[in-house]
């Protein structure tokens, strides 16, 4: 009779057996490159994602990694419970590799070189994590994420800068608090939430993101959040204006937004008034004197009352451009080009134009800045695209929606620590995470003790290893000369020049020296 032991079921029914009490002795296996022999080496002190010990270096000598766990309102009562920052090291570690469900952490918990770089004895199973913070007041979460986010990004405020509004969808599969069907162009019929977020474009940084039920996609369950937001702050720290789409240029926003004289710059829904305006100015032609603008749009200003408005906005901007060919609705079964939504296409003078129709409160901008301001808004689009397929946006779902919340207010915050990190050596450009997580995360690192020095040696498998390594090394030592260089100032004043040192473009001077380390561009362009 055979003494052959039948292979363990990842999913036994009944009992359980035994787990082994051992790794098995070594063993041959086959491959296309011929037989090797296979030995399994108890707890090696490897980890896949060693080249993140530099992103760690970057989150210990800003002093951001400290603030982040100390004001964490979780707290344990029991001598058996994990510790504060091993929770949320998971939790970072998590994020910042690209996972986006909270199973894809027990894939975390034996890295044991990666705990040793964040401080912690171990990281924690998805169970620990996700209960973390069922029983923590959901007032007590909103101020420590909000002071942490707020911290990324404050001194950035002080300059000219456009605050971009948007909502974006999260599908859901489960029973989940507030999932409920609404605008859903991905799943149509399928349970959802809605992230209502406000974003620095020209930073690339989320400000802030709200989770709501799915049937609430519309600008006015937007509106609580985005005004507290400005109240709660100076005037200084406004944005020179805001910018949204057509599901923004409601009469609520641009009241509230008129209350306050913050200037406002939206595109307007296709609505018969607006329609009849575009075909009274068609038949008009060349008589209604447009203005060409930039990459083949003209436009001009005019007066315009919907229906549902309190008055008449006096400022109206009209953009339109000439087309090779008509192009028909979007859907229809055709050869021609479809037409983008919110675009009216009429006829003038024999030619076929695509119109734009904008809404604005500020009088002061020239039609050519405005035409281009509300163009630069799809670097916005760029942004939710990024966070829901190469972030965390997508996942991370528990059944209340407090939890859920959390998380994606935590992605948005370690999205912005990783954009902030990653334009200290590409002289402040943005890259995303599609091109720089296999360059600067994924990296096979072994942790090695001797003579009570901790050695860590790296390998990478990316085809420009060396250029990496310049760009890593050069990183770390600009932050830390950086720093040694500015000790007289404290922590905030610190940050802040280390800010306007990465932001440069921000405050309309040029590359100051020095601000891009490493290679001026290692990593391929994507």
């Amino acid at each position: 009779m055979s003494d052959f032991n039948p292979c363990l079921a990842f999913h036994p029914q009944g009992e359980p057996p035994t787990a082994p009490s051992d790794f098995p002795a070594p063993h041959r296996i086959y491959t296309f490159g011929g037989p090797v022999k296979a030995c399994w080496e108890p707890a090696p002190a490897v980890t896949r994602h060693g080249l993140l010990a530099y992103f760690i270096d970057f989150l210990k000598v800003s002093n951001t990694w400290q603030e982040f766990v100390e004001s964490c309102p979780l707290t344990y009562s029991s001598n058996n419970s994990p510790a504060k920052a091993e929770i949320l090291a998971t939790i970072v570690y998590s994020i910042l590799i690209g996972q986006h469900r909270y199973a894809h952490m027990n894939a975390l918990s034996g890295d044991a070189v990666m705990a040793s770089l964040f401080g912690v004895k171990k990281l924690r199973s998805q169970d620990s994590v996700r209960r973390a913070f069922e029983r923590i007041d959901d007032d007590a979460l909103t101020q420590w994420i909000d002071q942490q986010m707020d911290r990324t990004f404050a001194p950035l405020l002080e300059l000219d800068w456009v605050l971009d509004l948007d909502a974006t969808i999260k599908v859901l599969y489960g029973d989940q608090e507030a999932a409920q069907l609404g605008y859903n162009p991905t799943k149509p019929g399928r349970p959802s939430h809605v992230y209502q977020a406000m974003v620095l474009a020209a930073g690339k940084l989320v400000l802030n993101v709200d989770t709501q039920a799915g049937n609430q996609s519309a600008s006015e369950y937007a509106q609580p959040t985005l005004f507290g937001w400005l109240d709660a702050r100076d005037r200084k720290q406004w944005p020179t204006f805001i910018r949204g789409d057509n599901a923004h240029a409601s009469e609520r926003m641009m009241v509230e937004a008129e209350k306050r004289q913050l200037p406002y710059l939206f595109k307007l829904r296709q609505t018969p008034n607006v329609s009849r305006t575009i075909g009274r100015l068609a038949k008009q032609g060349d008589k209604a004197k447009w203005q060409k603008t930039e990459q083949g749009w003209e436009s001009l200003e005019t007066t315009l009352r919907l229906n549902g408005w309190t008055r008449e906005r006096r400022v109206m901007i009209v953009s339109r451009r000439k087309l090779a060919e008509p192009k028909v609705e979007a859907g229809l079964t055709t050869n021609k080009q479809p037409c983008l939504p919110g675009m009216i296409i009429e006829k003038s003078g024999g030619d076929w134009y695509e119109y734009s129709v904008l809404v604005t409160s500020w009088e002061e901008m020239d039609l050519g800045r405005l035409t281009q301001e509300y163009r630069n808004r799809a670097d916005a689009e760029n942004m939710f695209d990024e966070l829901k397929n190469q972030w965390g946006w997508s996942g991370y779902t528990t059944q209340d929606l407090k939890r859920s919340q959390l998380m994606a207010r935590l992605v948005g915050l370690v999205y912005n620590w990783w954009g902030i990190y990653t334009r200290m050596g590409t002289g402040g450009q943005h890259r995303e995470a599609i091109t720089t997580r296999p360059a600067l995360a994924d990296g096979v690192a072994e942790r090695t003790e001797h003579a009570r020095e901790v050695k860590l040696e790296m390998t990478s498998l990316h085809s420009k290893a060396k250029k990496i390594a310049a760009f890593l090394s050069g990183i770390s030592e600009y932050l830390h000369k950086f720093l040694a260089g500015a000790t007289q100032l404290d922590e905030k004043e610190r940050w802040r020049a280390l800010l306007r040192k990465i932001f440069w473009f921000f405050y309309q001077q040029p590359q100051p020296p020095g601000s891009s380390v490493g290679p001026a561009s290692p990593l391929p362009a994507g």
